[in-house]
C-alpha cells in the first residue's frame, strides 16, 4: 500500500499510537494522522513549536497511573524551539495536553520509558530526562563531556530508553553510548564509525540493538555474558552490514530481522539467521528499491506509454524498426521514440494513479482530492489534449484506474471497496453507469483491478485481500475467489478462457475459472505438486501479468529482476531441476536442453524491470529503470579510506 506524498508535507518522524493508528510529523510543523483504510492523510494539527524533528508514543497506549485509572495513549513531539509537547490520542484525532519543561536547543530525538513514567530527549550536546507527571527535567547529561578538546558540537541523533533505566544514544561523533540516567554517568561507550551514527532501534526483549551510520553501514549490538555462565552482561558489537551507499536514516528491529532504509532509496530487510528455523522466503535478504505498484501504463493499439511521476505525467510514442536480426542484436530505428505530451498536476498533491486507454485517446489520473479525465487527439504529427469537463463526482481519491479493452469504459477503484464504472462518450465526455460495492461491506480501499477482453468481467482486490468478481453486463456481484492468507501483488484475466491468474506475495500462483467459480485443474495440479523452491525464495513480488492471445497456454509475468514465460503445456520443474536464465540454457548442448525442458522460461537480461507488456504477437515492450541513473542524482557518499588506496 502507498500513501502518496504532498509537496508541503515532509515526513521527519513516524510512529504508531493507541495500537494501530499511524501518525507522522515534519518540518511543516504539523502532526498528521494517516487513514490506513482510505490510504490518505487527515488534516494536520499544528504543533505550535515550529518544525517538528521527532515524535514518539507511549508503548502500551497507556500512560502513568493517575488516581485509580490510567491516562489514555499519549503522543509526544520534539520541536525546533526546544519544547517537548504531549498530545492525547482521542477518537478521531489528537488533543493538546501540555508542555514539558522547555530549554534552549531543538529536540532531535525522543523515547519513552517502557513504564510510561519518564521521557528521554536528545538535542545538541546534551540529553535530558523528563518526569511525565510533573513535566520537569529530572536529569541533564552533557554527552560531549568525555571527549578531550572538543571543538565541534555533538548532535544526539537517536535515543532509546530501556526498562532497566539505561538510556542509549547515538551521536554525530560516531558513538553508541549507554547512560545511567539516575546518576548521570556513562556506563559504556562504543565508537562504531568515523562519521555520524544517525539511527537506532531496540529489540522487544531489549537484548539486541541495531544502529545505522552516515557511511551506509549498519551494526548490531547484543547483550552477552562477560564469560560462560556469568550473570554479568555487556553490550558487544557483533555484526556489521554494508547494504547501503549513503546515510541510513531509519532502522527497525523485528523479532527475526534488522530493517534499514536511507538516502539511497533502498529498504533492506536483513534476516537474523540464528532466529530462522528453515531456509525460505523469510530467510532471504530482501532489498526494495521500487514501489510495488504500476507507474507505467501502455496503449497497445496506439503503441504509446504513459509514465507517472509525483506531479506530472509523460506520454511517449514508441520507436519502430523495419530491420530483423539475430537474438541479442540492437536494431536501428526508422522512427525514434517521441515525447508527445507532458501533463502537469496543479497544486501540491502527488498523483495517486494514472492510466492511458488502449487506443491512446483517453488519459486519466487522480490526486487525493481531484479526478481528471483528458481526451487526446492526434492530427498528423501534432497532438492536442483537452480536459473533459463536468466529470462525475466520485468517492475520492481513486486508487487504481483501468480502461476496458475497447476503450469504451473506465473503471475507477475507490474507497470502502467500491468500483465506479464510467462510460466514455464521443467526442469528449463521460457519464456514470454504476458503482460496484462488495457484499461484505469492506472498509478497505481497492488497490488492484483487472477487466476481461470481452468486456464481461471485472476483478477487484481490496486491502482485506478479498478478490471480488463483478459481471459488467448485468452490473451484479458474481462471486468471491476463496481467501488466501497473503496479499495479491498482480492479477489478470485471460482473453480467451476468462480464467483469472493471481500472483500472491509469497510467490504462489493460482488460476481461477470465473464462469465456473472454481480453481482450474492446472491450478490444483500446481498446488498439489508445489512450485520450485528457487521460485518461492525469490525476494521480489510479481508486479504484472499479461497473455499472448495467439498462444493461450502462455502466461507472461515479471518482477523487478526477471521476465518469465510460463508455459502451462509443459511439466512443472521439480526441486532437482535448474531454474536457469534462458541465455545460460542456450549455451548447453541440445540433449542437455531437452532434459531441462519445463514450464518456466526465465529471462534476466532486463533489470531493474518496472514494466513489461505484449504490444502484439511479435512485439514486447520492456521498461527498465537503471539503479545508476538514480544514484547519479544523489549527493556523493562519504569518502572512506580503503585498503591499498
Amino acid at each position: 500500500q502507498v500513501i502518496p506524498g504532498h509537496e508541503a508535507r515532509s515526513v521527519e518522524a513516524l510512529c504508531w499510537a493507541a495500537g494501530d493508528r499511524l501518525f507522522g510529523a515534519g518540518l511543516g510543523g504539523g502532526i498528521t494522522e494517516y487513514d490506513l483504510a482510505r490510504l490518505c492523510a487527515a488534516r494536520p494539527v499544528d504543533g505550535c513549536g515550529g518544525p517538528i524533528w521527532s515524535m514518539a508514543a507511549n508503548g502500551s497506549g497507556k500512560g502513568p497511573p493517575v488516581g485509580l485509572g490510567l491516562t489514555p495513549a499519549l503522543l509526544q513531539i520534539g520541536c525546533e524551539d526546544g519544547s517537548v509537547k504531549l498530545f492525547q490520542v482521542v477518537p478521531g484525532g489528537i488533543q493538546f495536553e501540555r508542555n514539558l519543561d522547555r530549554r534552549k536547543g531543538r529536540i532531535l530525538c525522543l523515547s519513552w520509558h517502557p513504564a510510561g513514567t519518564h521521557i528521554a530527549a536528545g538535542s545538541v550536546d546534551a540529553l535530558r530526562v523528563f518526569d511525565v507527571c510533573s513535566g520537569q527535567t529530572v536529569q541533564r547529561i552533557m554527552v560531549n563531556y568525555h571527549v578531550q578538546k572538543v571543538k565541534r558540537e555533538c548532535v544526539v541523533w537517536s535515543i532509546a530508553f530501556l526498562s532497566s533505566g539505561t538510556v542509549v544514544t547515538s551521536d554525530s561523533f560516531g558513538r553508541v553510548q549507554f547512560w545511567d540516567w539516575e546518576r548521570g554517568t556513562l556506563l559504556e561507550s562504543h565508537t562504531v564509525s568515523t562519521s555520524a551514527v544517525l539511527s537506532l532501534a531496540v529489540s522487544e526483549k531489549e537484548d539486541s540493538i541495531v544502529v545505522g551510520t552516515s557511511t551506509g553501514a549498519t551494526y548490531q549490538f547484543q547483550l552477552l555474558p562477560v564469560k560462560m555462565g556469568s550473570l554479568e552482561k555487556r553490550w558487544v558489537r557483533t555484526k556489521p552490514f554494508q547494504h547501503h551507499t549513503h546515510d541510513v536514516r531509519a532502522v527497525a528491529h523485528s523479532s527475526t530481522a534488522l530493517i534499514s532504509g536511507g538516502l539511497d532509496a533502498q529498504l533492506v530487510i536483513r534476516p537474523l539467521m540464528e532466529k530462522m528455523q528453515k531456509k525460505g522466503y523469510d530467510a532471504a535478504l530482501r532489498k526494495f528499491t521500487f514501489p510495488h505498484r504500476r507507474l507505467v501504463s501502455c496503449a497497445r493499439k496506439a503503441r504509446l506509454l504513459l509514465f507517472q511521476f509525483s506531479q506530472h505525467l509523460e506520454l511517449w510514442r514508441l520507436g519502430s524498426t523495419n530491420e530483423t536480426g539475430k537474438d541479442g542484436e540492437v536494431l536501428p530505428l526508422c522512427r525514434m521514440p517521441e515525447h508527445l505530451v507532458q501533463l502537469k498536476s496543479k497544486g501540491p498533491e502527488h498523483i495517486y494513479c494514472s492510466c492511458v486507454s488502449p487506443c491512446g485517446s483517453w488519459v486519466s489520473y487522480s490526486t487525493a482530492s481531484r479526478f481528471h479525465l483528458y481526451r487526446v487527439q492526434y492530427k498528423g504529427d501534432g497532438v492536442s489534449i483537452k480536459k473533459v469537463p463536468k466529470v462525475p463526482k466520485l468517492l475520492l481519491p481513486a486508487y487504481q484506474l483501468q480502461f476496458s479493452s475497447d476503450s469504451g469504459s473506465l473503471f475507477v477503484a475507490s474507497a470502502r471497496g467500491s468500483v465506479h464504472v464510467l462510460q466514455l462518450l464521443e467526442p469528449g465526455g463521460c457519464k456514470h453507469l454504476h458503482t460496484f460495492r462488495p457484499p461484505s461491506g469492506s472498509p478497505e480501499a481497492v488497490y488492484l483491478l483487472a477487466s476481461s477482453a470481452d468486456g464481461h468481467w471485472l476483478a477487484a482486490v481490496g486491502g482485506d485481500w478479498a478478490i471480488h468478481i463483478y459481471n459488467l453486463k448485468c452490473f451484479k456481484h458474481h462471486c468471491v475467489v476463496p481467501m488466501y492468507g497473503c496479499a495479491v501483488t498482480a492479477l489478470a484475466i485471460h482473453p480467451v478462457t476468462n480464467n483469472l491468474v493471481i500472483a500472491y506475495s509469497d510467490q504462489q500462483l493460482f488460476e481461477f475459472s470465473i464462469p465456473e467459480k472454481q480453481y482450474t485443474a492446472w491450478s490444483r495440479m500446481v498446488q498439489n505438486c508445489g512450485l520450485h523452491k528457487v521460485w518461492l525464495e525469490r525476494d521480489s513480488p510479481i508486479t504484472h501479468i499479461t497473455f499472448n492471445p495467439k498462444n493461450p497456454s502462455h502466461i507472461l509475468l515479471h518482477d523487478t529482476y526477471m521476465f518469465c514465460v510460463l508455459d502451462k503445456s509443459l511439466p512443472l520443474p521439480d526441486n532437482s531441476a535448474l531454474l536457469m536464465n534462458q541465455s545460460t540454457l542456450k549455451q548447453l548442448p541440445e540433449t542437455a536442453r531437452q532434459r531441462q525442458l519445463h514450464a518456466f522460461k526465465i529471462c534476466k537480461k532486463f533489470q531493474p524491470l518496472l514494466f513489461a507488456d505484449l504490444l502484439d504477437e511479435n512485439c514486447l515492450v520492456m521498461v527498465e529503470r537503471p539503479i545508476m541513473d538514480i544514484k547519479t542524482q544523489l549527493p556523493p557518499p562519504i569518502q572512506q579510506k580503503k585498503f591499498g588506496t
